[in-house]
């Protein structure tokens, strides 16, 4: 299977590939009770995911591996990395503190006050969980439609509404929440929102699946949100804040997304190889044609993410591989418990997390249909092909 060649992401892949086999071993107990990961905040892949958007200069021993030190902040090497702990366990790595997407949005908006202030929290001696507020009740992610309202009051702000499907939310102790200002495009916001807050309020959405992930509600009775506490809103102009911010993290984090889904791929495939050595004829044809087709998914990704380093984001081609890959991931379990044969979902609990993990990816960052238009501007300008 086709991976990025150097050193450098070589030696960072075996590191993190090692520590993703802990998540493994724990991630049965996580899926039965998600607050277990609590017990286990000491292992190497806890520290990676904390570490994981947080700037080497705020951490005490930032991630090393032989000659070479590690930020993340190369969307190649954050997929990569995502990749191998996915491998390990989707779930696990999902419940782990540390900033994730909040971080990419406070990094992409935040003055430098923000930023000093958002990470100075993460690389403190505590676990710290975060949340990415978005996605709405009757809007879902659609950034333009936001219904979650940022009304002035005096020298400052209430902030009021409800998101839906956010990971982490009861559990976290600080997030970013993206809300109205004012009519249109140039109205929309995004705000560091403390769960300490009077008027916060989130609990746990029961989920069949990606139970990790601690998926919840939130709802926003008039949380008080100081001016320095919207990003960007002393350096940035409107332009450049709320709206561009929420497609700029989506943009940034979907490759990363797409190598959470591959991790996950891998696993079911490489499972059903486990347990069906003997697999011949058109059972094993039907295995190599998901190896290849992963391998090609892979590929792509990674050739998204070396672009979104080199400057260079295309919005379409960042949505055609998380659709790719999150419809690989429905395609890979559902030949799995067909593969693995009769009674299989039921007598192999790791295939069944798999099975149940894989269709949460569906709507994560995106569902497909909204994927698929930006896929289709891009076919329109003829520049998704070349």
């Amino acid at each position: 299977m086709t991976e990025p060649t150097g050193e450098r992401i070589a030696a960072l892949r075996s590191y993190v590939r090692e520590a993703g086999r802990e998540l493994r071993a724990i991630g049965l107990e996580i899926d039965r009770d998600p607050e277990a990961i609590d017990r286990w905040l000491g292992l190497p892949a806890v520290d990676i995911m904390r570490g994981c958007t947080i700037p080497a200069e705020y951490l005490d021993s930032p991630l090393r591996v032989g000659a070479y030190t590690y930020d993340m902040s190369s969307c190649l090497e954050h997929t990569v990395t995502i990749e191998e702990l996915s491998y390990g366990d989707t779930g696990s790595m999902l419940a782990c503190p540390g900033p994730l997407m909040s971080g990419v949005a406070v990094s992409a908006l935040g003055d430098d006050k923000q930023r000093h202030h958002y990470y100075e929290r993460m690389a403190g001696p505590e676990p710290v969980w975060t949340f990415f507020g978005l996605t709405e009740p009757a809007k879902g992610s659609a950034a333009t439609e936001l219904e979650t309202t940022l009304v002035p009051e005096g020298d400052g702000f209430r902030l009021t509404g409800e998101k839906r499907y956010v990971g982490n939310a009861a559990y976290a102790r600080l997030g970013v929440v993206f809300c109205r200002r004012a009519p249109g495009p140039l109205g929309i916001e995004a705000v560091l929102v403390d769960t300490q807050a009077p008027g916060f309020h989130a609990e746990p959405i029961p989920t069949v699946g990606m139970r990790g992930a601690r998926i919840s509600a939130i709802r926003l009775d008039g949380v008080r949100v100081e001016r320095e506490h919207i990003l960007g809103y002393d350096s940035l102009k409107p332009s450049r804040r709320g709206l561009i911010g929420a497609i700029r993290t989506l943009q940034r984090f979907r490759p990363v997304l797409a190598g959470t889904i591959v991790g996950l791929c891998r696993a079911v495939l490489d499972h059903v190889r486990e347990q069906r050595p003997a697999l011949a004829g058109g059972a094993r044809a039907r295995l190599e044609d998901l190896e290849d087709r992963l391998t090609a998914v892979r590929r792509q990704n990674y050739e998204v993410a070396a672009a979104i380093d080199a400057g260079r984001v295309r919005a379409d081609r960042v949505a055609g591989v998380k659709t790719r890959a999150a419809e690989l991931a429905e395609r890979c379990t559902l030949a799995a418990a067909d593969l693995m044969g009769p009674g299989a979902l039921l007598e192999d609990p790791l295939l069944n997390k798999l099975y149940r993990d894989a269709r949460a990816f569906e709507f994560m960052e995106g569902t497909g249909h909204i994927q698929r238009l930006a896929v289709f501007q891009g076919v329109l300008k003829r520049t998704f092909l070349n």
